[in-house]
Protein backbone atom coordinates (compact mmCIF):
# COMPACT_ATOMS: atom_id res chain seq x y z
CA UNK A 1 0.00 0.00 0.00
CA UNK A 2 1.07 3.50 -1.04
CA UNK A 3 2.02 5.96 1.86
CA UNK A 4 -0.01 8.22 0.27
CA UNK A 5 -2.99 6.31 0.45
CA UNK A 6 -4.81 4.97 3.68
CA UNK A 7 -7.06 1.92 4.41
CA UNK A 8 -10.62 2.59 4.48
CA UNK A 9 -12.06 1.39 7.21
CA UNK A 10 -15.20 1.21 9.37
CA UNK A 11 -14.34 3.81 11.54
CA UNK A 12 -13.13 6.20 8.67
CA UNK A 13 -15.97 5.47 7.13
CA UNK A 14 -18.42 6.80 10.30
CA UNK A 15 -15.88 9.65 10.74
CA UNK A 16 -16.22 11.14 7.05
CA UNK A 17 -19.94 10.85 6.83
CA UNK A 18 -19.60 12.53 10.12
CA UNK A 19 -17.14 15.58 8.86
CA UNK A 20 -19.53 15.76 5.13
CA UNK A 21 -22.49 16.94 8.02
CA UNK A 22 -20.68 19.23 10.25
CA UNK A 23 -18.86 20.78 6.87
CA UNK A 24 -22.00 21.44 5.21
CA UNK A 25 -23.67 22.81 8.26
CA UNK A 26 -21.00 25.35 9.10
CA UNK A 27 -21.19 26.47 5.18
CA UNK A 28 -24.41 26.83 5.72
CA UNK A 29 -23.57 29.35 8.15
CA UNK A 30 -20.98 31.16 6.40
CA UNK A 31 -22.53 31.19 3.24
CA UNK A 32 -25.48 33.11 5.44
CA UNK A 33 -22.74 35.20 6.86
CA UNK A 34 -20.85 36.07 2.97
CA UNK A 35 -24.70 36.63 1.52
CA UNK A 36 -25.72 38.88 4.11
CA UNK A 37 -22.49 41.54 3.69
CA UNK A 38 -21.55 40.83 -0.21
CA UNK A 39 -23.71 43.38 -1.76
CA UNK A 40 -23.48 45.42 1.37
CA UNK A 41 -19.71 46.05 0.70
CA UNK A 42 -20.30 47.58 -2.28
CA UNK A 43 -23.28 50.21 -1.30
CA UNK A 44 -21.17 50.88 1.88
CA UNK A 45 -18.12 51.31 0.13
CA UNK A 46 -20.24 54.05 -2.87
CA UNK A 47 -21.64 55.35 0.47
CA UNK A 48 -18.39 55.99 2.23
CA UNK A 49 -16.45 57.16 -0.45
CA UNK A 50 -19.15 59.23 -2.27
CA UNK A 51 -18.77 57.87 -5.25
CA UNK A 52 -20.01 54.62 -7.12
CA UNK A 53 -17.01 54.41 -8.98
CA UNK A 54 -15.50 52.91 -5.94
CA UNK A 55 -18.48 50.31 -5.47
CA UNK A 56 -16.59 47.40 -7.01
CA UNK A 57 -13.96 47.53 -4.77
CA UNK A 58 -15.77 45.72 -2.42
CA UNK A 59 -15.81 42.67 -3.92
CA UNK A 60 -12.09 43.47 -5.45
CA UNK A 61 -10.79 43.79 -1.71
CA UNK A 62 -12.68 40.42 -0.97
CA UNK A 63 -11.13 38.64 -3.22
CA UNK A 64 -7.95 39.63 -2.44
CA UNK A 65 -7.68 39.13 1.05
CA UNK A 66 -9.48 35.67 0.04
CA UNK A 67 -6.24 34.91 -1.93
CA UNK A 68 -3.61 36.13 0.52
CA UNK A 69 -5.00 33.86 3.17
CA UNK A 70 -5.42 31.17 1.65
CA UNK A 71 -2.15 29.71 1.79
CA UNK A 72 -1.31 30.56 5.61
CA UNK A 73 -4.83 28.93 6.57
CA UNK A 74 -3.44 26.13 4.21
CA UNK A 75 -0.19 25.52 5.96
CA UNK A 76 -2.35 26.25 9.65
CA UNK A 77 -4.54 22.99 8.60
CA UNK A 78 -1.16 20.65 7.50
CA UNK A 79 0.46 21.45 11.16
CA UNK A 80 -2.87 21.66 13.57
CA UNK A 81 -5.88 20.08 11.15
CA UNK A 82 -8.99 21.67 9.49
CA UNK A 83 -10.18 21.96 12.75
CA UNK A 84 -8.40 24.55 13.89
CA UNK A 85 -8.02 26.21 10.18
CA UNK A 86 -11.44 26.69 9.56
CA UNK A 87 -12.47 28.03 12.94
CA UNK A 88 -9.42 30.69 12.64
CA UNK A 89 -10.80 31.64 9.26
CA UNK A 90 -14.33 32.48 10.61
CA UNK A 91 -12.89 34.27 13.21
CA UNK A 92 -10.97 36.47 11.14
CA UNK A 93 -13.74 37.06 9.11
CA UNK A 94 -15.72 38.49 12.23
CA UNK A 95 -12.50 40.48 12.78
CA UNK A 96 -13.06 41.98 9.39
CA UNK A 97 -16.99 42.97 9.89
CA UNK A 98 -15.86 44.43 13.07
CA UNK A 99 -13.46 46.72 11.18
CA UNK A 100 -15.62 47.55 8.81
CA UNK A 101 -18.38 48.73 11.22
CA UNK A 102 -15.60 50.83 12.60
CA UNK A 103 -14.36 51.83 9.14
CA UNK A 104 -18.01 53.06 8.68
CA UNK A 105 -18.56 55.31 11.68
CA UNK A 106 -15.47 57.16 11.43
CA UNK A 107 -15.72 57.66 7.57
CA UNK A 108 -12.46 56.10 6.45
CA UNK A 109 -12.34 54.76 3.51
CA UNK A 110 -9.01 53.03 3.34
CA UNK A 111 -10.11 51.02 7.20
CA UNK A 112 -13.15 50.01 5.11
CA UNK A 113 -10.98 48.46 2.45
CA UNK A 114 -8.75 46.55 5.07
CA UNK A 115 -11.87 44.85 6.81
CA UNK A 116 -13.25 44.29 3.03
CA UNK A 117 -9.80 42.39 2.88
CA UNK A 118 -10.06 40.56 6.35
CA UNK A 119 -13.52 39.13 5.09
CA UNK A 120 -12.33 37.84 2.77
CA UNK A 121 -11.05 34.85 4.77
CA UNK A 122 -14.72 34.11 4.66
CA UNK A 123 -14.46 33.05 1.29
CA UNK A 124 -10.93 30.98 1.73
CA UNK A 125 -11.97 29.09 4.58
CA UNK A 126 -15.72 27.87 2.41
CA UNK A 127 -12.96 26.99 -0.73
CA UNK A 128 -10.90 24.95 2.25
CA UNK A 129 -13.87 23.76 3.65
CA UNK A 130 -14.48 21.39 -0.01
CA UNK A 131 -11.03 20.12 -0.05
CA UNK A 132 -11.74 18.73 4.08
CA UNK A 133 -14.61 16.88 2.28
CA UNK A 134 -12.03 14.88 0.43
CA UNK A 135 -9.44 14.27 3.13
CA UNK A 136 -11.15 10.61 4.24
CA UNK A 137 -12.96 10.27 1.10
CA UNK A 138 -12.62 7.28 -0.59
CA UNK A 139 -11.92 7.42 -4.38
CA UNK A 140 -15.07 6.24 -5.60
CA UNK A 141 -17.18 9.06 -3.66
CA UNK A 142 -15.09 12.11 -3.59
CA UNK A 143 -16.58 13.98 -6.20
CA UNK A 144 -20.05 12.98 -4.47
CA UNK A 145 -18.69 14.17 -0.65
CA UNK A 146 -16.84 17.30 -2.07
CA UNK A 147 -20.34 18.07 -3.99
CA UNK A 148 -22.19 17.66 -0.92
CA UNK A 149 -20.17 20.39 1.00
CA UNK A 150 -20.72 22.85 -1.77
CA UNK A 151 -24.21 22.60 -2.09
CA UNK A 152 -25.11 23.29 1.55
CA UNK A 153 -23.76 26.73 0.62
CA UNK A 154 -26.76 27.42 -1.50
CA UNK A 155 -28.69 27.84 1.39
CA UNK A 156 -26.44 30.16 3.07
CA UNK A 157 -26.46 31.91 -0.64
CA UNK A 158 -30.19 32.71 -0.70
CA UNK A 159 -30.84 33.41 2.89
CA UNK A 160 -28.24 36.20 3.90
CA UNK A 161 -28.93 37.96 1.00
CA UNK A 162 -32.45 38.04 2.44
CA UNK A 163 -31.33 39.48 5.92
CA UNK A 164 -30.39 43.07 4.44
CA UNK A 165 -33.95 44.45 5.86
CA UNK A 166 -33.61 42.63 9.68
CA UNK A 167 -29.92 43.57 9.51
CA UNK A 168 -31.08 47.15 8.55
CA UNK A 169 -33.54 47.52 11.34
CA UNK A 170 -31.09 46.20 13.58
CA UNK A 171 -28.65 48.45 12.86
CA UNK A 172 -31.08 50.90 13.80
CA UNK A 173 -31.89 49.66 16.89
CA UNK A 174 -28.24 49.62 18.01
CA UNK A 175 -27.79 53.60 16.37
CA UNK A 176 -25.07 52.34 13.63
CA UNK A 177 -24.34 53.54 10.54
CA UNK A 178 -26.22 52.49 7.98
CA UNK A 179 -25.82 49.33 5.80
CA UNK A 180 -24.03 48.36 8.42
CA UNK A 181 -26.60 46.18 10.58
CA UNK A 182 -25.98 43.14 8.06
CA UNK A 183 -22.35 42.96 9.18
CA UNK A 184 -23.69 42.20 12.96
CA UNK A 185 -25.47 39.03 11.59
CA UNK A 186 -23.05 37.66 9.20
CA UNK A 187 -20.85 37.89 12.04
CA UNK A 188 -22.73 36.01 14.42
CA UNK A 189 -23.21 33.49 11.60
CA UNK A 190 -19.33 33.56 11.01
CA UNK A 191 -19.48 32.74 15.05
CA UNK A 192 -21.19 30.01 14.82
CA UNK A 193 -19.73 28.30 12.03
CA UNK A 194 -16.61 28.68 13.75
CA UNK A 195 -18.13 26.96 16.99
CA UNK A 196 -19.73 24.15 14.71
CA UNK A 197 -16.34 23.34 13.49
CA UNK A 198 -14.30 23.31 16.42
CA UNK A 199 -16.62 20.83 17.99
CA UNK A 200 -17.61 19.03 15.23
CA UNK A 201 -14.37 18.40 13.67
CA UNK A 202 -13.41 16.32 16.35
CA UNK A 203 -11.48 14.10 15.22
CA UNK A 204 -10.01 16.38 12.68
CA UNK A 205 -10.41 14.52 9.03
CA UNK A 206 -6.92 15.31 8.07
CA UNK A 207 -4.87 14.39 11.35
CA UNK A 208 -6.67 11.39 10.69
CA UNK A 209 -5.62 11.00 7.20
CA UNK A 210 -1.92 11.77 8.39
CA UNK A 211 -1.89 9.33 10.99
CA UNK A 212 -2.71 6.65 8.70
CA UNK A 213 -0.44 7.60 6.05
CA UNK A 214 2.43 8.01 9.04
CA UNK A 215 1.38 4.33 9.91
CA UNK A 216 1.98 2.59 6.92
CA UNK A 217 4.69 4.82 5.60
CA UNK A 218 6.55 4.75 8.90
CA UNK A 219 8.81 8.20 9.58
CA UNK A 220 9.95 8.82 6.01
CA UNK A 221 6.02 9.68 5.32
CA UNK A 222 6.32 12.17 7.88
CA UNK A 223 9.37 13.88 6.80
CA UNK A 224 9.12 13.60 2.99
CA UNK A 225 7.46 16.46 1.27
CA UNK A 226 6.72 18.91 4.55
CA UNK A 227 9.12 21.60 3.48
CA UNK A 228 7.85 21.97 -0.32
CA UNK A 229 5.96 24.65 -0.74
CA UNK A 230 2.88 24.53 -3.11
CA UNK A 231 4.27 27.03 -5.81
CA UNK A 232 6.89 24.58 -6.22
CA UNK A 233 4.40 21.60 -6.21
CA UNK A 234 2.80 23.20 -8.86
CA UNK A 235 5.53 23.68 -11.24
CA UNK A 236 6.52 19.81 -10.73
CA UNK A 237 3.41 18.32 -11.32
CA UNK A 238 1.45 18.55 -15.03
CA UNK A 239 -1.57 17.50 -13.29
CA UNK A 240 -1.59 19.76 -10.46
CA UNK A 241 -1.07 22.32 -13.17
CA UNK A 242 -4.10 21.86 -15.07
CA UNK A 243 -6.40 21.62 -12.62
CA UNK A 244 -5.18 24.90 -11.22
CA UNK A 245 -5.20 26.85 -14.36
CA UNK A 246 -8.92 24.88 -14.68
CA UNK A 247 -10.07 26.67 -11.48
CA UNK A 248 -8.30 30.31 -11.83
CA UNK A 249 -9.24 30.41 -15.59
CA UNK A 250 -13.10 29.61 -15.03
CA UNK A 251 -13.15 31.42 -11.95
CA UNK A 252 -11.90 34.71 -13.82
CA UNK A 253 -14.54 34.04 -16.37
CA UNK A 254 -17.63 33.89 -13.94
CA UNK A 255 -16.43 36.65 -11.45
CA UNK A 256 -15.67 39.56 -14.77
CA UNK A 257 -19.36 38.76 -16.74
CA UNK A 258 -21.61 38.28 -12.92
CA UNK A 259 -19.57 41.50 -12.07
CA UNK A 260 -20.27 43.86 -15.04
CA UNK A 261 -24.15 42.49 -15.57
CA UNK A 262 -26.07 44.42 -12.93
CA UNK A 263 -23.96 47.16 -14.28
CA UNK A 264 -24.66 46.78 -18.24
CA UNK A 265 -28.60 45.54 -17.53
CA UNK A 266 -29.37 48.76 -15.47
CA UNK A 267 -27.16 50.76 -18.06
CA UNK A 268 -29.87 49.91 -20.90
CA UNK A 269 -32.96 50.30 -18.48
CA UNK A 270 -33.77 46.90 -17.11
CA UNK A 271 -35.72 46.91 -13.86
CA UNK A 272 -34.15 46.23 -10.27
CA UNK A 273 -36.00 43.22 -9.93
CA UNK A 274 -35.03 41.81 -13.40
CA UNK A 275 -31.15 42.69 -11.58
CA UNK A 276 -31.97 40.37 -8.66
CA UNK A 277 -33.57 38.09 -11.12
CA UNK A 278 -30.45 37.69 -12.99
CA UNK A 279 -28.25 36.81 -10.07
CA UNK A 280 -30.78 34.52 -8.57
CA UNK A 281 -30.65 32.66 -11.53
CA UNK A 282 -27.03 32.76 -11.59
CA UNK A 283 -26.50 31.68 -7.83
CA UNK A 284 -28.70 28.84 -8.42
CA UNK A 285 -25.99 27.50 -11.63
CA UNK A 286 -23.45 27.58 -8.98
CA UNK A 287 -24.72 25.24 -6.10
CA UNK A 288 -27.93 24.00 -7.01
CA UNK A 289 -26.76 21.20 -9.04
CA UNK A 290 -23.60 20.46 -6.99
CA UNK A 291 -24.78 16.95 -6.25
CA UNK A 292 -25.43 15.90 -9.59
CA UNK A 293 -21.80 17.25 -10.90
CA UNK A 294 -20.31 15.72 -8.06
CA UNK A 295 -21.61 12.21 -9.24
CA UNK A 296 -20.71 12.32 -12.89
CA UNK A 297 -17.08 13.44 -12.03
CA UNK A 298 -16.97 10.24 -9.62
CA UNK A 299 -18.38 7.95 -12.77
CA UNK A 300 -16.64 9.73 -15.20
CA UNK A 301 -14.05 11.44 -14.67
CA UNK A 302 -13.13 15.10 -13.62
CA UNK A 303 -11.99 15.69 -16.76
CA UNK A 304 -14.71 15.02 -19.04
CA UNK A 305 -17.04 16.76 -16.04
CA UNK A 306 -14.32 20.29 -16.95
CA UNK A 307 -14.54 20.23 -20.59
CA UNK A 308 -18.60 19.78 -20.36
CA UNK A 309 -18.38 22.84 -17.74
CA UNK A 310 -16.51 24.74 -20.29
CA UNK A 311 -18.65 23.76 -23.07
CA UNK A 312 -21.06 25.30 -21.15
CA UNK A 313 -18.91 28.61 -20.12
CA UNK A 314 -18.80 29.11 -23.76
CA UNK A 315 -22.42 28.64 -24.60
CA UNK A 316 -23.01 31.21 -21.72
CA UNK A 317 -20.57 33.68 -23.56
CA UNK A 318 -22.09 33.05 -27.02
CA UNK A 319 -25.72 33.92 -25.33
CA UNK A 320 -24.70 36.95 -23.29
CA UNK A 321 -22.88 38.24 -26.67
CA UNK A 322 -25.51 38.00 -29.03
CA UNK A 323 -28.30 38.30 -26.74
CA UNK A 324 -27.09 41.47 -24.88
CA UNK A 325 -29.82 43.44 -25.11
CA UNK A 326 -32.34 41.12 -24.35
CA UNK A 327 -33.11 40.63 -20.26
CA UNK A 328 -34.35 37.36 -20.71
CA UNK A 329 -31.15 36.08 -22.92
CA UNK A 330 -28.94 37.42 -20.51
CA UNK A 331 -30.66 36.17 -17.45
CA UNK A 332 -30.54 32.87 -19.01
CA UNK A 333 -26.73 33.14 -19.74
CA UNK A 334 -26.06 34.10 -16.21
CA UNK A 335 -27.60 30.84 -15.06
CA UNK A 336 -25.83 28.82 -17.62
CA UNK A 337 -22.38 30.49 -16.59
CA UNK A 338 -22.86 29.60 -12.97
CA UNK A 339 -23.57 25.69 -14.11
CA UNK A 340 -20.38 26.07 -16.52
CA UNK A 341 -18.62 27.33 -13.24
CA UNK A 342 -19.80 25.02 -10.95
CA UNK A 343 -19.08 21.95 -13.19
CA UNK A 344 -15.77 23.25 -13.92
CA UNK A 345 -14.70 24.15 -10.41
CA UNK A 346 -16.27 21.31 -9.08
CA UNK A 347 -14.09 18.59 -11.17
CA UNK A 348 -11.53 20.83 -11.20
CA UNK A 349 -11.18 20.53 -7.14
CA UNK A 350 -11.18 17.04 -7.60
CA UNK A 351 -8.26 17.06 -9.80
CA UNK A 352 -5.87 18.94 -7.35
CA UNK A 353 -6.80 16.24 -4.48
CA UNK A 354 -5.81 13.80 -7.29
CA UNK A 355 -2.63 15.64 -8.17
CA UNK A 356 -0.07 14.66 -5.70
CA UNK A 357 -0.04 12.51 -3.18
CA UNK A 358 -1.97 13.24 0.87
CA UNK A 359 1.21 14.57 2.50
CA UNK A 360 1.21 17.35 -0.40
CA UNK A 361 -2.69 18.17 -0.50
CA UNK A 362 -3.14 20.79 1.92
CA UNK A 363 -0.21 23.17 0.50
CA UNK A 364 -0.93 22.44 -3.12
CA UNK A 365 -5.08 23.40 -1.98
CA UNK A 366 -3.53 26.80 -0.52
CA UNK A 367 -2.01 27.71 -3.51
CA UNK A 368 -4.64 26.41 -5.42
CA UNK A 369 -7.19 28.60 -3.70
CA UNK A 370 -4.90 31.47 -3.76
CA UNK A 371 -4.89 32.01 -7.13
CA UNK A 372 -8.05 31.29 -8.23
CA UNK A 373 -8.80 34.38 -5.81
CA UNK A 374 -6.12 36.42 -7.78
CA UNK A 375 -7.76 34.91 -10.72
CA UNK A 376 -11.44 36.12 -9.71
CA UNK A 377 -9.98 39.58 -8.21
CA UNK A 378 -7.91 40.30 -11.85
CA UNK A 379 -11.03 39.67 -14.14
CA UNK A 380 -13.33 41.20 -11.84
CA UNK A 381 -11.09 44.41 -11.85
CA UNK A 382 -10.25 44.43 -15.85
CA UNK A 383 -13.99 44.03 -16.70
CA UNK A 384 -14.68 47.43 -15.88
CA UNK A 385 -12.79 49.30 -18.58
CA UNK A 386 -13.23 46.43 -20.68
CA UNK A 387 -16.90 47.11 -20.68
CA UNK A 388 -16.76 50.73 -21.19
CA UNK A 389 -14.42 50.45 -23.94
CA UNK A 390 -16.15 47.15 -26.01
CA UNK A 391 -19.36 46.82 -24.44
CA UNK A 392 -21.20 43.88 -22.67
CA UNK A 393 -20.93 41.76 -26.11
CA UNK A 394 -16.95 42.24 -26.19
CA UNK A 395 -16.27 41.55 -22.76
CA UNK A 396 -18.56 38.27 -23.51
CA UNK A 397 -16.25 37.66 -26.44
CA UNK A 398 -13.02 38.57 -25.07
CA UNK A 399 -13.53 35.71 -22.33
CA UNK A 400 -13.71 33.13 -24.50
CA UNK A 401 -9.98 33.01 -25.18
CA UNK A 402 -10.20 31.75 -21.91
CA UNK A 403 -12.03 29.26 -22.11
CA UNK A 404 -10.00 28.21 -24.77
CA UNK A 405 -7.18 28.07 -23.22
CA UNK A 406 -8.57 25.89 -20.28
CA UNK A 407 -9.77 23.48 -23.09
CA UNK A 408 -6.46 22.90 -24.99
CA UNK A 409 -4.65 22.61 -21.64
CA UNK A 410 -7.35 19.55 -20.80
CA UNK A 411 -7.11 18.13 -24.25
CA UNK A 412 -3.46 18.33 -24.54
CA UNK A 413 -2.75 16.53 -21.49
CA UNK A 414 -0.47 13.38 -21.70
Amino acid sequence: MSADTFPETDRSRTVQRKVVRVLALAQILGGIGTGATMSLGAMLVTDVSGSAAWSGMAMTMGALGAALLAVPLARLAQTRGRRISLSTGAWIAVLGGVVVIIAAGVRSLPLLLLGMVLMGSGSALNLQARFAATDLAAEASRGRDLSRVVWSTTIGAVVGPNLFGPGESLGEIMGMPPFTGGFIIGGIAQLLGAAVYLVGLRPDPLLIATQARDAVGGIQSRTDGTSVGGFRLLRSSPGAKRAVLTLASSHAVMVALMAMTPVHLTGYGASLTMVGLTISLHVVGMFAFSPALGYLTDRFGARLVVLAGQAILLGALVLAMLGSNNDVLVAVSLGLLGLGWSASTLAGSAMVSQAVGSVHRPRLQGVSDSLMNLAGAAGGAAAGPVLAYIGFNGLSAALIALVAVTVIAQIGRR
